[in-house]
């Protein structure tokens, strides 16, 4: 493997201010800088939202330790830019997906820069988190149609490796099968809209926005490989040895942030959907109460040992060697910074899927024990609906109500992300049958 070229192409972007040191000409400031990914939305307790409550520098100027803090906020696309500066030492802390924190710890080892995981942002135990879609009116209706098909995802992303482990369970050879394309969420989201790519595999938010505009609809839900998949924050293992009350600060900060989510979910989504231009109504798919994603910075054992499941993906892909994921993940800051509270945090349970509907106009959303009594409440205040999300009735995964495949089991009604796993469901049972939204408004009423 040569990724020495890339690595210094990529280095001569690097800013040169410094940053985890002392400011020139005072030896009091200190730049503390904050790589993160602003449309990455389970990312936003160490990152978007984060940033536009102020608790990392409110931690850090409680510290009273004689120096004078500044947080340099450094937005990017994808987690490849924040590590590339993280080992050339300009980005002290960043967040980014499970597969690319397994890049950053690798390029870390690689150039004697080494980083660690010290925290966790937003996860799903089974997946859910990455979703393969397919243009509204694509004829595609399984996996087994992506064979010999062109589609888009980001090489070396958690997207990337569902559509890899998926395709493999279908039979067919991920790297034979299709005819794979490597390109920015952006760029493949266009090329779907173009009709230049058959499929589109990312992660959140690109499926639940693409899906919320119109412009896609769900093929896979990443959650059918029941295999957890999160975000995470990374830090510079030579910034948290020198700083580590500040590692700490920012820790505690994502702590009160998450917190902060999932006490006002809906305010959360409003602020973070301000903050990058992104509907609220997906915001809250992802992060809302019973959102695709959990919260809690919590490393815990699921996601590590699914961290070390990752690395073959990547080491297939030629992407990295061997990872020493036990040596990478260090929770000894984490701990320090909550406490206490964090054992409790480490077994606590992601909140249970439920059908929610957001009433115009309303700073709450209102629960609903089923799809169809959520439906029943659609059905009777359809001008009043700013968005209605249901649970998969086999995976979990929220789905937005009109976009979800449903089906009619006598007096039950019940959502489904993909049409394979309704069909699925179908097929098991008798007298069951695949219905439109309409249709399944229309019984509930």
């Amino acid at each position: 493997m040569k990724h020495k070229p890339v690595v210094a192409a990529l280095l001569l972007f690097a800013p040169l201010t410094a940053c985890g040191s002392a400011q020139a000409g005072d030896s009091s400031a200190v730049t503390v800088t904050v790589g993160y990914q602003s449309k990455t939305i389970n990312t936003v307790t160490a990152g978007t939202l984060l940033r536009s409550l102020g608790y990392f520098e409110k931690q850090l100027n409680s510290l009273h330790d004689g120096h004078t803090y500044k947080v340099d906020w450094q937005d990017y696309a994808t987690g490849a830019p924040i590590t590339a500066q993280m080992t050339a030492g300009k980005i002290d802390i960043g967040s980014m997906g499970d597969f690319p924190l397994l890049i950053n710890a690798a390029r870390g080892k690689q150039l004697g820069k080494p980083t660690r995981l010290v925290s966790v942002t937003g996860y799903n135990l089974r997946g859910g988190l990455n979703t393969i879609v397919t243009s509204p009116d694509s004829k595609l209706a399984s996996l087994g149609d992506l064979k010999g098909k062109k589609v888009s995802t980001s090489v070396g992303s958690a997207a990337d490796g569902t559509l890899v482990r998926a395709l493999q369970r279908a039979g067919i050879d991920p790297d034979k099968g299709i005819e794979k394309l490597n390109q920015q969420p952006a760029v493949g989201a266009s090329a779907l809209s173009a009709g230049s790519t058959d499929a589109l595999s990312q992660f959140v938010a690109w499926p639940g926005l693409l899906a919320y505009q119109g412009k896609a609809k769900a093929l896979y839900d990443g959650a059918e490989l029941d295999l957890p998949t999160f975000h995470g924050v990374t830090a510079r293992e030579d910034f948290a040895k020198e700083r580590p009350t500040v590692l700490e600060a920012f820790l505690k900060a994502q702590a009160e942030a998450t917190d902060y989510l999932n006490t006002h979910p809906v305010a959360a989504a409003e602020s973070v959907a301000k903050a990058t231009g992104l509907p609220a109504e997906v915001v809250y798919l992802y992060n809302g109460a019973h959102g695709i994603s959990s919260f809690d910075p919590a490393i815990k054992p699921q996601l590590v040992s699914a961290l070390k499941e990752d690395v073959s993906v990547l080491k297939a892909a030629k992407l990295t060697g061997d990872v020493d994921v036990d040596s990478f993940v260090d929770d000894q800051y984490v701990r320090k910074a909550l406490g206490a509270d964090y054992a409790k945090r480490l077994t606590a349970a992601p909140a249970a899927s439920a059908s929610e509907v957001w009433p115009k106009s309303a700073s709450r959303t209102q629960s609903f024990k089923t799809p169809a009594e959520l439906l029943a409440y659609v059905s009777a205040h359809q001008d009043g609906i700013r968005a209605a999300y249901v649970p998969d009735a086999a995976t979990g995964t929220l789905w937005f109500a009109d976009k979800a495949v449903w089906v009619a089991d006598g007096d039950d009604l019940l959502p489904f992300v993909a049409p394979e796993t309704a069909r699925t469901y179908v097929s098991a049972h008798g007298g069951a049958r695949v219905v439109t939204y309409a249709e399944a408004l229309e019984q509930a009423s």
